[in-house]
């Protein structure tokens, strides 16, 4: 079929749903509606007139269609609640209420938001997580399930939708800042944590710190350190401890509160964004080989030969601290006797490259572009001359940019069957780095690797694995994905004289490799590039990162990008817009920026 995508962003749940029609031969064409509403609605008309479409399916929208689209074409919405559940803010709500089980409902548009013919649903647990962990996994599997269901239902053409999601609907009003508020001296660290979850990653929770209105985003249990409810206690892997009524949380990012007269602000790592006013504030490192129950962003694992180094950085971007700190990992784990090493094995991002909001916000954002992504080039490098042991990467959730090259410098690439892969640059003004060049056609050949970066389109995991990007797909829920990984690469190590082979033709193939061109000559001339692009002011690339994590409009970008694969038409719009969840509009007293401002967020492109 013809099937128009029409988004608020080219999000997470919008890139999947791109990537898995395109995979069953759906000719498609995404509108990203943006703007106010009269361009958005000339977006969508201009849109639907070019590309006739038998189908409407908006993974992710905001505003409401126009009377002559939905009354004129099948328009089928994805609501993030399960059928009966109608309001802006479902995922906040199943947090803060603590439901154990939640779901998606696909319905038809029609002239009431939520209101319209149910035409598919399918429910998902909730484990205690994030808002926007929860929406990129539990979240967007039952919303593929139940949307392919929908559109499986309407190419039949033979199935009338019954119920109504009006009858017997409850309708949740929008989750106001107010009802975020912690009081620090009475909530209890349950209550914190629930808090903090419902708003990661947009909007936050708004707070007072050290003299200013921030955004608190993300929070883990603290199970040692205690204090006065309310005081900053410890700094750790760029998070700031701070003490409940009855324990004390780690915060990962501030994210300042706009003043009239500012730019938009940036989230950021909380000791980045505090900088020298926590200056005398004590650190307390966990080493990642520590037993388990106290948090860090870092964590090494041994299980007889195998070795297992996860990682989880929030939105899945790598800051040049956070690439170093995961390279010391790294060689620890390396000087152990494993005979495979499992990089990754989590749920969620695994990685989505160098780390702009950082960029944005240091006070030479060129140098830092330069040594983030130096930083990064080294973990790249630390892994593909691995070669006294089998490394697999092990993405339980998406990746992009760098993040897919870090992966492919492994030896093998297994993935939970919902990841979606970007392996580009180009939506952000950029060349590449982290010895693509060699990896992507490596594994690809060359000319598959050219349109997957000249593209820049998502690919499902199931295409990765077509492609020869992925070599394993695991088909299971995010919460089991870490043991399957496990069990998985255990049968792999003792495989014997079979895995012992494998590391000695690994190791062959690296030294013929490096005897026809060095790493170093595939860095220096991907380098000469990314320096020529970092070091001028000029270049696209600083105008779009700002527009990205400042979530401005991003004039000039590149739109109306077109394809040529029998199976899509082409997108408008550019992919690198930040994640969202569901519709809604801004907190009372926010920043209204965009239309992506305060739900949850990609990090990088």
């Amino acid at each position: 079929m013809r099937i128009l995508l029409v988004a608020s962003a080219f999000n997470s749940l919008t890139q999947r749903t791109f990537a898995e029609l395109a995979d069953r031969g759906h000719r498609l064409e995404v509108a990203v509606l943006a703007g106010d509403p009269a361009r958005r609605d000339r977006t969508l008309r201009a849109a639907v007139a070019r590309h006739r479409p038998d189908l409407v399916v908006a993974p992710m929208l905001k505003s409401a269609l126009p009377a002559d689209v939905w009354s004129g074409h099948t328009c089928l919405i994805v609501h993030p609640g399960p059928p009966g559940d109608r309001g802006p803010s479902s995922l906040d709500w199943a947090i803060e209420e603590g439901v154990r089980e939640w779901g998606v409902t696909v319905l038809q548009a029609n002239a009431e938001m939520d209101a319209g013919a149910v035409w598919a649903s399918a429910s998902c647990p909730v484990p205690p997580v994030g808002k926007s962990d929860l929406y990129r996994n539990e979240v967007s599997d039952a919303a593929l399930r139940a949307l392919l269901l929908a559109v499986g239902r309407y190419a039949a053409g033979d199935w009338e939708p019954g119920r109504q999601q009006a009858e017997a609907a409850v309708i949740r009003p929008y989750f106001e800042q107010v009802r975020r508020r912690i009081d620090w001296q009475h909530d209890p660290t349950e209550a914190v944590l629930r808090k903090l979850r419902a708003a990661a990653s947009q909007p936050g929770v708004l707070d007072q710190l050290l003299g200013r209105e921030w955004y608190l985003h993300g929070g883990h249990p603290e199970m040692e350190l205690r204090g006065t409810p309310g005081e900053l206690l410890a700094t750790r892997a760029g998070a700031v401890c701070r003490a409940t009524s009855d324990g004390a949380v780690w915060i990962p990012e501030l994210r300042a509160r706009r003043q009239p007269g500012e730019p938009p602000s940036v989230k950021l790592p909380a000791t980045v964004a505090l900088a020298d006013r926590i200056a005398e504030l004590p650190t307390s490192p966990v080493p990642p080989d520590a037993p388990d129950g106290r948090w860090r962003d870092i964590r090494y694992r041994e299980h007889g030969p195998v070795g297992v180094l996860s990682f989880a950085f929030p939105g899945g971007a790598m800051s040049t601290d956070q690439c170093r700190r995961l390279l010391a990992a790294y060689r620890q784990a390396c000087a152990r006797p494993t005979t495979v090493l499992v990089l990754g094995g989590d749920r969620d991002f695994f990685s989505n490259g160098i780390h702009l909001g950082v960029i944005e916000a240091a006070a030479d954002p060129a140098q830092e572009s330069w040594d983030n992504l130096n930083a990064m080039d080294d973990l790249v490098e630390a892994v593909l001359t691995t070669t006294d042991r089998l490394v697999v990467a092990a993405l339980g959730g998406n990746a992009a940019a760098g993040g897919v090259i870090l992966a492919l410098a492994a030896d093998q690439m297994w993935c939970r069957d919902g990841v979606v892969l970007n392996a580009h640059y180009r939506l952000m003004g950029l060349y590449g780095s982290e010895y693509w060049t060699y990896l992507l056609p490596r594994r690809v050949g060359a000319t598959t690797a050219t349109r997957l970066v000249d593209r820049a389109l998502p690919v499902s995991a199931a295409a990765a694995q077509r492609l020869g990007l992925a070599d394993e797909l695991l088909p299971c829920a995010p919460q089991d994905f870490a043991a399957a990984v496990l069990d998985r690469a255990v049968r792999l190590a003792t495989t014997g004289s079979v895995v012992t082979a494998r590391i000695a033709a690994k190791k062959a193939v690296r030294e013929a490799d490096e005897a026809v061109r060095p790493l170093a000559a595939y860095r220096a001339a991907e380098l000469e590039r990314m320096h020529r692009i970092f070091f001028d002011p000029a270049a696209p690339y600083h105008r779009l990162r700002r527009a990205f994590v400042r979530k401005e409009p991003q004039t000039g970008a590149p739109t109306g990008q077109r394809i040529s694969s029998p199976s899509v038409a082409g997108v408008t719009g550019l992919a690198a817009l930040g994640d969202a969840s569901e519709p809604g509009r801004p907190e009372a007293g926010e920043d209204t920026r965009s239309l992506v401002s305060h739900l949850p967020e990609e990090a990088t492109p």
